[in-house]
């Protein structure tokens, strides 16, 4: 019996080590990493909801551009949630009603379009809806993580968050090629009813969150006073932080950078309606974009972090929008020409493109982290993600504009090619400004021994948001 219970305990302390990364695998850890698994999965639902706007609600690609747009909201807000999560607690809790509701929240908004939505109006409502369920729950995640991690050597908070975020990864990747495949046999309205099921594990995970009640008394008693101090105190942190030439400049370029125009919704009715690419093939591109992605974090953690962030974004920007006039080939017909068949080049493409996407965007994921002061990383980190997600609502609506003026519609792509050299040169725009990066010299004075533990939070919200980058258009 004695060694039957020491090669468990070896296999379990093995398991620890090479799965769950040095943490202990109790039931609250297995429910956070659970949230980060659901947010992935999620994908299950990004081909359907495009074949729905398109198919059913007969939206142009102007429209679907400026849904999109839209719906991509609450993730400009997200620091709004942490603060609401913090300062206004339900029933004495912070953490687990919010996520409760979120999975509530989720599962009505998959409902109603797998039900009774059938306007525009409603579809933009219910989406919304969605993506406000999924940002919420991942400002609270985020916060047990930064909670569990307090007080932790660096190296153990690391491997939480490295641990988060590859549940997320796994669950996205689990999805990639299945949203395409179960479009083959099912409608959008049962992948969406497939999908409203997932937000109910995030509800029901949460109670597994070891969370104690919160009390104004015993608060009072201890000295902890936990409500209005700390928020006006992260606040002031806040704008003593926002105000310093070193955050505010990097921030505002990289928001320029994001918010060039893109052809992401005239794309994908070219590949639907003119090529009449199949939802299951659909699915095969997600699934290698999925892969190039992390081939791509992988790349510049292995061979490019070192170098100097004015390089790295010179280099990587001018390479981009190199290949990625590519795509005229493919929607002049070009390829055709050459002997090479619609689907392997929009393949290989999206392979190397991808990968060059994740290769160009990963300096911004380094440079939020070293950007963050000590003692404000989270709130700062929310916010700079929030400042970087309004400038993707700015590229939707630049692109809507771009489509509508052009012409394009579900049917007309005579100008598409027009469109695709306009959003590829778009994104040389912020080299004039590449100055307000951090020199050499200044990058190496604010790089901190936390941030490698910090990168796999923006790692995870890479992963989150959608995967294409601004070169894959």
């Amino acid at each position: 019996m004695v060694i039957q219970s020491s090669g468990l305990s070896k296999i379990k302390d093995s398991l620890t080590q090479k799965i769950f990364l040095g943490n202990e695998p109790n039931a609250e850890l297995i429910a956070i990493l659970t949230v980060y698994f659901v947010q992935g999965i999620l994908g299950l639902s990004r081909l359907a909801v495009s074949f729905f706007l398109k198919d059913e609600l007969l939206l142009s690609p102007v429209q679907v551009s400026t849904l999109l747009g839209i719906v991509f909201l609450p993730w400009m807000i997200k620091p709004v949630f942490g603060f609401i999560s913090d300062g206004l607690p339900i029933f004495g809790y912070r953490r687990r009603p919010y996520l409760i509701l979120s999975g509530m929240l989720g599962t009505a908004s998959w409902v109603s379009l797998a039900t009774i939505v059938n306007t525009s109006w409603a579809a933009t409502l219910a989406i919304a809806l969605s993506s406000l369920s999924v940002a919420m729950s991942d400002v609270i995640v985020d916060s047990l993580v930064v909670e569990r991690a307090r007080g932790e050597s660096q190296t153990k908070a690391g491997s939480l968050q490295s641990l988060c975020w590859g549940a997320s990864a796994i669950g996205g990747l689990i999805t990639a090629y299945f949203s395409g495949l179960l479009l083959q046999y099912f409608t959008t309205r049962t992948v969406f009813g497939i999908t409203a099921l997932f937000p109910l594990i995030v509800s029901g995970v949460a109670w597994l969150i070891a969370e104690s009640p919160i009390s104004k008394d015993r608060d009072a008693e201890d000295g902890n006073h936990t409500n209005p101090l700390p928020i006006k105190h992260q606040l002031k942190q806040l704008r003593q932080a926002i105000t310093q030439k070193t955050i505010w400049l990097p921030t505002a370029f990289v928001f320029i950078w994001q918010a060039t125009p893109n052809a992401e919704s005239a794309f994908f009715y070219f590949s639907t309606n003119e090529l009449h690419f199949e939802p299951e093939f659909l699915g095969r591109v997600n699934l290698v974009t999925s892969f190039a992605s992390l081939a791509g974090v992988w790349i510049f953690q292995r061979f490019l972090k070192s170098i100097p962030f004015r390089v790295i974004f010179a280099w990587s920007t001018v390479i981009s929008s190199m290949l990625g006039m590519t795509m005229l080939l493919l929607v002049t017909h070009t390829n055709r020409l050459l002997g090479i068949d619609d689907h392997w080049f929009s393949l290989g493409d999206s392979l190397i493109l991808t990968v060059m996407g994740k290769i160009a965007f990963m300096p911004v994921m380094v440079l939020a982290a070293r950007l963050c002061p000590s003692g404000v990383e989270a709130t700062l980190f929310a916010l700079l993600m929030s400042i970087f997600n309004s400038a993707g609502t700015v590229s939707q609506a630049l692109g809507a504009l771009l489509t509508y003026w052009l012409g394009i519609t579900a049917t007309n792509f005579d100008s598409l090619w027009l469109l695709v050299v306009i959003t590829n040169l778009s994104t040389l725009l912020p080299l004039p400004f590449i100055n307000w990066l951090p020199a050499a010299e200044e990058q190496a004075e604010t790089s901190r021994d936390g941030e490698e533990s910090f990168l796999p939070d923006l790692m995870s919200e890479l992963v989150l948001r959608e995967p294409e980058s601004k070169i894959v258009e």
